[in-house]
């Protein structure tokens, strides 16, 4: 697997050796891989770690196959497809509720994933999955197009260095904006749920910024600091305001046609290009 990267205009002076690490953020393992395997070309010629590149430079990078294992996925429908954004390096689409991020098993074929994999087939290229969505939460689905665009996108998630930011209309009368950062831990009793437990619980936090609130129902911004499973979801409800539609965390109430709970916007900056692309859906629950 060859790849090629020219530098932005914006890139200062600097080491291969400090790209990778400081800017690049590549694992370790890769680092190690590249070098050993005489992975680096500048110009044509095996680089040396310590040269020094910068604006236009031209950088090939060559992945032993073998390195990356890629689970196959079965061809889905690639009419099922829609691009909010796309590169060589990565792709966002918009993710229609009711449709699983992944499939668990080899046999699945009606997962974004598989759908994806059908889109790309033609141009000899695969999904890789950054982040997750529920199955009943829609909207903005970061994918990347190579390991190379895994791993760089991936550490900028750990980084929170990726902003995401999700509608939500929720039960109840919700007057003002806030911060929640309950701790959020497995359920003991059933298996596919999340529960507040601030004791053997994952740090989580959630910004939450009303939009629009009335006494049954109230529309509000969330923006994800973390992302634990079910994040949002289990959050508002355990401020009482539980989101529309949700089976799972308020089963009690009136239920919607669906989970009223959409990615609505995702902001980051390009690993290679260092551009800022911000993707903004046109679908919402209220726009």
């Amino acid at each position: 697997m060859e790849y090629t990267i020219t530098l932005p205009e914006n890139q200062k002076p600097i080491s291969l050796q400090e790209l990778f690490t400081e800017e690049w953020l590549l694992p370790k393992k890769m680092r190690h891989l590249l070098r050993i395997q005489k992975g680096v070309l500048l110009d044509g010629k095996v680089a040396d770690f310590q040269q020094v590149v910068t604006t236009g430079t031209q950088i090939t990078l060559t992945l032993n196959e073998a390195d990356y294992p890629y689970q196959p996925l079965a061809l889905g429908d690639a009419r099922k497809v829609r691009v909010l954004f796309e590169d060589e390096h990565l792709i966002v689409v918009d993710k229609p509720a009711g449709i699983k991020t992944h499939p668990n098993e080899s046999t699945e074929n009606n997962t974004m994933a598989n759908h994806l994999a059908a889109y790309l087939a033609p141009k000899k290229t695969r999904p890789y999955v950054v982040h997750r969505l529920d199955t009943d939460t829609s909207g903005v689905l970061l994918f990347a197009k190579t390991p190379l665009a895994l791993s760089l996108i991936s550490r900028l998630l750990e980084e929170k260095q990726i902003y995401r930011r999700y509608q939500a209309i929720v039960t109840g009368n919700l007057t003002h904006s806030q911060t929640i950062t309950k701790k959020i831990g497995r359920s003991r009793h059933d298996r596919r749920k999340r529960v507040i437990d601030e004791n053997r619980g994952q740090t989580a936090i959630t910004h939450v910024e009303v939009h629009h609130h009335s006494l049954k129902e109230s529309q509000v911004y969330c923006q994800l600091e973390t992302g634990r499973t079910h994040q949002i979801r289990v959050h508002l409800a355990a401020i009482g305001h539980p989101i529309v539609g949700d089976v799972l965390y308020n089963p009690q109430i009136k239920q919607a046609k669906r989970l009223m709970l959409h990615a609505y916007q995702m902001t980051l900056v390009h690993p290679f290009s260092k551009e800022v692309i911000e993707i903004v859906t046109e679908s919402g629950l209220w726009n």
